[in-house]
This record gives structure tokens, sequence and C-alpha cells, in this order.
């Protein structure tokens, strides 16, 4: 843990006696007097910097460092990546492991995993967890959560969101920063806005109309700055109408800083900085990771000598310096922070109740699971990723695990001796060969060496005789981090397993019919053999208690209460932003068209009447639960109604249901999707329980984007109400009416 020099000098002193505390808090400068307003300390600070130091403070001097002014006490900023955990240490200034033994932390589950929970308050605990691990490592930023819609299962960073809706994704983000921050560390909110691919994602050119940005992209972002009060956003690495996000005026300014309020800081992605001008003037605060040395960054010397030539107006630079104070400020980087935590029990629980409450089960024909060891004698697991640890990633921003059990540890510490276990590699994925170049964000390029095609003949029959031998098969199959798969940096070519794994999984439930098909991916896969197999959980990566929680599932220790939070297709050519070729993806000339608009995800799937795999929202459980009449009673205010049903657990076990609500324009002046999720509660019962679920709402859970207006709009006229528990499978209907228009206040 870094501690500032001039700090560490003045608590020696002072406990050696030889430098008198200060007398009276007036003697101290008012900038570094903690019971001030923030505001009042940061105008006392600004005039006692040079322009040096100012411009110091908005740009890079290491490859996770800026700022920090000696003289004045005040600290450099650190920020680390990631969004599930606080990344590896490395060299000052390379993308190369600094080889440190105490960097270790816990990693945690992926975005999908913590969205497919539907609970904000276990993202509160999440975003508590990274915090506190955060700021013993002494990181003032953490570059996380990223909040980016998945438009299309191929982006290779659909692991890191938190699905494809936006209201989902809002509530998670909201619970997250929240937690995060009560740390006294920053949140950097990313990629703002539209990184929806990451082919040819530092270059390519998003067109998309005003409605589908207000309505599906950027409700996410708006939620973690307004409820969230997230200090730092990740301006994106692709342009938007032709302009890069890293410096865009009317994301960065117009929208986030006049419209939103923000008063943070706007964080370039590394090697998302352009042009000097743009940097200057249209919203960006700090600049990381230009591949150039740090004088020469676009907001060092360059903007130096415009702002000397009077090009750009001296309050260009004070605004910047003035945000990025301000999160220094707010971590307690100057006068010091509280002690953090690594590694501790409470935080390695955390790490499996959230991998536990995000496994979704797909599929449970027969009662297959729970397994009943009374019953079952023999165990064959098969599959490479039952021995596979994924936290360090691929291309992504690697989480050094202090431990990390994987799927098949967990199962056998699970079973003990009540089973006998046998193992088979059945398939095993292509080696990962990386290259020595790295791009701006020291992502490495690398390719697939099919390595070992050749002995997955014996792998396949090997694991198919096991299978044959045992009374219950778990498959553990699905995606990595490698090239192609899950990856930072290039997207999934299509959305089979590989590794021939369908076949094999073919096979296998041929061989046995009692297998559990248990799938680790970022995002949906093809299930070419769903019919014949009868039980299915979608496990996503784990994190450092992955194979703890998918036993406790597994065996019956937890019933399982996830809920797709993104429409699994049957085909890849379902998805909307692949009906129209390379157009609407990957792009063509340069530039994606989101020619699909407000559709999607479910709102496509539904709205076209389109069969899913799996739909949003989607979640089976050991248990049953039945829903009672719905209420609607109106509120207050004319657009406050308030939906009240009883859910009572009908089942033998405990369990929690995600009660999840949904809007319907019954006869709407513009295009709206067939429905749209509003609302949610996650409750958890016991057998015979019934609990009153309350759900309110309010203007914008009526509202559309009129672009004439630049406002929030509601028409008059009648909205349905839909009660379930997935987009698909409604339970309950009520009609809520507005009887007048109205504009929404921003």
């Amino acid at each position: 843990m870094r501690t500032h020099p001039l700090a560490l000098i003045t608590r020696t002193l002072l406990a050696a006696g030889l430098l008198a505390a200060p007398a009276a808090t007036q003697d101290k400068p008012l900038y570094l007097d903690p019971t001030a307003a923030l505001d009042k300390r940061l105008d006392d600070l600004l005039p006692r910097l040079s322009l040096d130091e100012k411009l110091a403070l908005i740009r890079a001097n290491g490859k996770f460092r800026s700022g920090g002014v000696p003289r004045l006490g005040i600290p450099y900023l650190w920020t680390a990546d990631g969004p599930q955990g606080v990344r590896e240490e490395l060299g000052l200034d390379s993308w190369e492991s600094a080889k440190r033994t105490d960097d270790f932390v816990t990693a945690m589950p992926v975005g999908m995993a913590l969205a497919s929970s539907w609970d904000p308050e276990l993202a509160k605990l999440y975003g508590k967890v990274i915090g506190e691990e955060a700021r013993a490592r002494d990181k003032h930023v953490m570059l996380g959560p990223a909040l980016n819609i998945q438009r299309t299962p191929l982006c290779g960073r659909t692991y890191d969101y938190f699905g494809e809706d936006p209201w989902l994704s809002g509530r998670m983000t909201v619970g997250y920063v929240q937690g995060m921050q009560n740390e006294q560390v920053a949140a950097c909110i990313k990629h703002f806005a539209l990184n929806n691919q990451e082919t040819n994602r530092h270059a390519i050119n998003v067109e998309a109309d005003e409605r589908t940005l207000r309505e599906i992209y950027l409700p996410a972002f708006e939620a973690g700055v307004k409820e969230g009060g997230a200090l730092s956003v990740m301006a994106a690495y692709n342009k938007f109408r032709g302009q890069h996000a890293g410096h865009h005026d009317y994301l960065l300014n117009q929208i986030l800083k006049n419209e939103w309020g923000f008063k943070g800081s706007v964080i370039s992605d590394w090697s998302g900085t352009h042009d000097t001008r743009e940097a200057a003037l249209n919203g960006l605060d700090l600049e990381m990771g230009t591949v150039r040395p740090y004088e020469n960054y676009y907001l060092a010397r360059a903007y130096k000598e415009g702002l000397l030539r009077g090009e750009y107006p001296m309050s260009t630079l004070d605004d910047k310096a003035r945000r990025n104070l301000r999160v220094l400020f707010t971590t307690g980087a100057v006068e010091g922070r509280k002690p953090g935590f690594i590694n501790t029990p409470a935080h390695l629980d955390a790490a499996r109740q959230v991998a536990q409450d995000g496994i979704v089960l797909l599929k449970n024909t027969g009662g297959l699971l729970p397994i009943d060891l009374t019953k079952v004698k023999s165990i064959a697991v098969i599959g490479e990723n039952a021995v596979r640890t994924f936290a360090a990633g691929g291309n992504a921003a690697g989480v050094k695990a202090f431990r990390e059990v994987d799927m098949l540890q967990g199962i056998v510490k699970r079973v003990g001796s009540a089973a006998d276990i046998t193992y088979a590699t059945g398939y095993r994925q292509p080696v990962r060969r990386n290259f020595w170049e790295r791009d701006g964000a020291g992502v490495r390029r690398s390719e697939l060496d099919p390595k070992y095609l050749a002995e997955a003949a014996g792998l396949a029959d090997r694991a198919v005789a096991a299978a044959k031998t045992a009374d219950l098969v778990i498959f553990v199959g699905g995606l990595t981090h490698q090239a192609f798969a899950d990856d930072e940096g290039v997207d999934r070519r299509d959305l089979s397993l590989p590794s021939g794994q369908d076949a094999l999984i073919a096979r296998i439930v041929e061989a046995n019919p009692r297998t559990v098909v248990a799938l680790i991916s970022g995002g949906p896969v093809l299930m070419p053999w769903l019919d014949k197999a009868p039980a299915v959980l979608q496990a996503w990566y784990g994190g450092s208690e992955a194979g703890t929680a998918l036993a406790r599932v597994l065996f019956g220790d937890a019933n399982p209460s996830g809920k797709l939070p993104c429409t699994f297709p049957k085909a890849l050519a379902d998805i909307p932003a692949h009906q129209g070729g390379a157009r609407t993806f990957p792009g063509e000339n340069g530039t994606v068209h989101y020619d699909e608009g407000l559709l999607v995800g479910y709102r496509w799937f539904d709205t076209k009447h389109v069969e899913p795999l799996f739909p949003f929202g989607f979640g089976l459980s050991y248990t049953s639960f039945a829903y009672g009449p719905l209420t609607v009673t109106p509120g207050s205010s004319a657009l406050e109604p308030t939906l009240a049903l009883d859910i009572t657990n009908s089942g033998q076990r405990e369990g929690a249901e995600v009660v999840q609500l949904y809007v319907r324009a019954k006869k709407a002046r513009v295009m709206r999707p067939e429905k749209e999720l509003k609302g949610f509660a996650k409750v958890l019962l016991k057998p015979g329980e019934t609990r009153r679920v309350n759900l309110k709402l309010d203007g914008r859970s009526f509202a559309y984007y009129a672009p004439e207006a630049k406002a929030w709009r509601v028409d008059a006229g009648e909205y349905e109400l839909l009660v379930g528990t997935s987009s698909r499978d409604i339970r309950q209907a009520g009609s809520f009416k507005v009887v007048k228009p109205a504009v929404l206040p921003k």
C-alpha cells in the first residue's frame, strides 16, 4: 500500500515529537481542512496551483497514475482495472506484470453473473468488496462497472456487462456504484457510450437515432450518475455520429455534464484520445494511456501551448483540474483513508453468494436436480471447464486471485465420501498463443493454436466410456477467455460451443440420460442437444468461489434463483443486429448502423413474435411460486401508481422469486416495443410462506424520448401492467390510465 512521502515524513516527525501539531484548524490552508465544504476547499486550492501543476492533474504520468502536486500535499491519483476485482500490479510504465506477491485479491463473478441475480443489494455488496480491496491496494479509482448494453451476443466483452435491458442494468449499476463509493473508492462507469462490439472498436462509427440512444444505451449511465453518484465516467473508444466518444461534445458536455449535472471526471479509455482541440473543448478531463511519451499527450505540451496562445480558455483547464481534484478529495486521498481489507472470509463469502445467486437453472426435466447423494453413488465429471480457472482472463483485465475454486474441486469437496467421482477431460480447447505486441489498451494480439485436435477423438471416447459406467454425469463446458470466445479486443465468430462440445454432449446424453450440463460463458450459446439433455445450468464465470457455488446448487444446499439478463436465441440470425448484413454488424465502410433501433433483445423477440431458446428474465427453481391477484393504486402524483400482489412459495423448498413488471402502451402514438421492463423485486420465501410485493412506477415508466421536444414525454391513454416470472411468462395483469399527456422534467 502506497503512502504519500509528505504524509509519511509528517507522521514520523509528529510521533518523535520533533514537529508540533497545528494549534488550530485556521493555521492550515482551507483546502487541507476536512471539515470545510468540498467546493470551498477546491476554490482555495486551485489558485495555489501553477499552470504546469494543473496540467499534471489532467494527464497520465504512469500506465495507471496521474497528477500529484508534492509541494501542496496532493498525492498521485491511482486508477486500476477492473469490474471484477483489482488488477494485479503492473510496472509503472509497462503493461507487464510487476511480479509482486502482495497483489492477490478476491475475484468476483463477472457482470453477467451479477446481473443474473437481479439483486441490487447484492450489487451493493459486490461494490463494497471491490472498494475495500481497492482501498487496501491504495487505488482511488476503479475502472468499472461496465454498463454497455448487449446488442449482440457475439460481443467479446458481453461477460463484463449487465445484459440487454437498460432498466435492469441501471438498477445493478446504482447498487454497485454506491457500494464501492461508500468505501472511499471512485467508481468509473464505462464505456460511454455505444461501445457494443470489439471489432474495430477503436475506430468504428456508430449511427443510432436519438430515441435509441436515449431509451436503450444511456439510461444505465444516467442512473449511475444521477442516483449512484458516480465520481468518474470512462469515455468509449468508438465514434458516434462521426466524432470519437472520447471527446464528444454532445455526449460529454451537453448530455453528461449539462443535462445530468455530472461534476466528476471524464477519463479517456487507454489510447482513446485523438485530438488536442477536441480533448480541450469537448469534455475530456483526464487523458490516460495515449501511446506516446507523457509530455507529448494531447492534453500536455500541445494543450499548454494552445492555452498560452489563447486558443483555449484557461477556464477549460481549471474545470478539468477541479474535476480530478474532486475525485481525489472525495476518496480521502488528501487527508488519508481508513485501512482496506483483502481476501477476508466475508469477501470470499460475497463472491460465493454472487456466483450462487447468479446461476440460472434453464432445464430440469424429471427433477434430476438437485442431486440426491442417497441415490447416486458414482458421478462422472466431464469437461475441460471443470478444471479451468478464469479470473486471470485472457485479454481482459486480469485478477490475480488469492484462490479460485474450480468446478471439479467444488464438487469433490461437497460430495466427500458419499459417492465415487471420476473425471474425464472430454474435449480440450485450442491453446492461445499471444504475440508480444500490445495495443494502446495493453491488449495483446493472439490466435488459437489447434494443438490438441489430434487427440480430440480419444478424449471424447474416454469421456463417453466414463459416462456409461456412472450413475450420473455432470458435464462442465462452455467458453473460456480465449481468443474469439469471451475476450477483450475481439468478438466471437458464432454462438456455437467450441472444440466439438455439442457433438460430445449429444454422445454423453445418449450414453447416460442422467446428465446435467453446466455451462460457463459470458453470454448466450446455442444448444442443439437441448431436447435430449434433462438438466441444464448457466453458471457464467463465477470468480473465486465458482466451484463452491455450483456444487451448492447441484446438490441442493442452495436453490437456484438466477434469471437471464439477456435473451438466448435459437439462432444468431434471430438477433436484430444480425438482420442487415455487415451494415448492422460489424459495420461496413467504417460505420455500423443500429437499424433495429429500440428493438434490442427481448424487445425485438416479443414485438416481432420470434421464439427464443430461453427468454429474457427466465430461470427455474427447485420450488414453485403462486402469484396472487394484482391491485393497482394511484399515487399522490398522476404518474406514480403502486402495484401490489401476494407471492406464495407453493413448493417444498425455500427459494427466491424475481417478480418482474413490464409496461405496454395499448395504443401508442409513436413506435413502442411490445413491452418494457420497468420494475422488479426479489423475494425469499420459506415453503408455504406468502409475502406482499409492492412495485412503484413513475413518469419515466410510461415515457418515451421525444427528440423534437428534447424531453421525455408521456402520452395520455391506457397502459397495461404485466407481472410475471419472465418476459414470456406473464402471471397477472392490470392497467393504468394516463389522463393528461405530460413532458417530464429533466
